[in-house]
């Protein structure tokens, strides 16, 4: 039986610092513009309501509406009858015991009638935003089944971590939504000076690895902005075998819609047998590991967390 083709659109949209009904009005015309053109799926990128401003005096505040804006993209997908990730909302949760004055950087998946299917809260925080954020480290990743497929999530700096997507394929996930906010100055000025493009060859050449060796599909939706800011963009839809089917290259906003045949997938599956590999009783990698229970890891591998990071 063949797979079947589905459209999705990505969006890269600039967002305007700590202006959310801005930022949304924007959002909501790129996703109506899909809908009109057949797009089952819309995702836009992390941060996309208040960009990335955490010490602003009113960024918290502003978070708290997190509800307000939920709300309205669940109206807006039963609107358009189309779904819908919106990138990522930060959700203020001052008021409650266990996350006071906290904050949780959240990607949903949202179904056409509206409804959540799925949520997902980012796990691998880039260094600045570990003095804002609090991570999902305690929740295992998860698999949804949306009405596109088995659809697992990712946020930004999960790329980096192959882990996080063999969790997600070895639960089922064949395609992997990736919100994100990643830009070319996140890289240090060592880096810098040996490749001024450093971070836009990161991405490229992980979002193609990670595509190949997960015979998965990949929606990254990237931030996008003004020349001369340091936006990445690159937002693409990237399969096994071909790379990535449609790309925005440069850091401009926009939109691509793209026509996704997952038979793909099947047929890569086919010549590099991932899933089937992973799924053996014998398979022989464990990716749950820590400093404590190996015995391999130096003593000093925690610093890793007091270098710089990404958003």
């Amino acid at each position: 039986m063949t797979a079947p083709t589905i459209k999705v659109a990505v969006i890269q949209l600039y967002p305007k610092p700590l202006d959310l009904e801005h930022n949304f009005i924007k959002a909501a015309n790129f996703v109506r513009s899909a809908a009109t053109q057949g797009a089952e799926l819309a995702v836009l990128p992390e941060y996309h309501l208040t960009n990335w401003l955490p010490k602003d005096p009113s960024f918290a505040g502003l978070c708290d509406q997190w509800e307000t804006y939920l709300k309205k993209y669940q109206d807006l997908a039963k609107e358009c009858g189309i779904c819908i990730v919106p990138g990522t909302i930060v959700e203020g949760h001052r008021g409650e015991e266990k996350e006071e004055d906290r904050l949780l950087n959240v990607a949903y998946f949202i179904g056409k009638q509206g409804e959540i299917v799925g949520k997902y809260v980012k796990k691998n925080l880039w260094g600045p935003e570990r003095d804002h954020l609090t991570s999902s480290t305690s929740h295992p990743h998860e698999v949804f089944n949306t009405p596109i497929g088995k659809v697992g999530m990712l946020i930004c700096w999960d790329l980096a971590f192959p882990e996080a997507f063999r969790e997600l394929i070895a639960a089922g996930a064949k395609i992997i939504i990736i919100p994100t906010f990643w830009t070319l100055n996140d890289c240090n000025k060592e880096g810098l000076a040996r490749n001024p493009a450093s971070e836009a060859l990161f991405l490229d050449s992980m979002l193609t690895a990670r595509a190949f060796e997960n015979t998965c599909a990949i929606v990254f939706a990237n931030a996008g902005g003004p020349p001369g800011k340091g936006y990445a963009g690159l937002s693409q839809v990237t399969v096994p075998f071909v790379g990535p089917l449609a790309k925005l290259g440069s850091a401009a906003e926009g939109m691509i819609v793209v026509d996704l045949d997952l038979q793909v997938l099947e047929d890569a599956e086919a010549n590099y047998q991932i899933r089937s590999d992973i799924s053996r009783s014998d398979w022989h990698y464990d990716y749950r590991h820590s400093r404590l229970d190996n015995p391999h890891s130096a003593d000093n591998e925690g610093t890793r967390d007091e270098q710089n990071g990404r958003d």
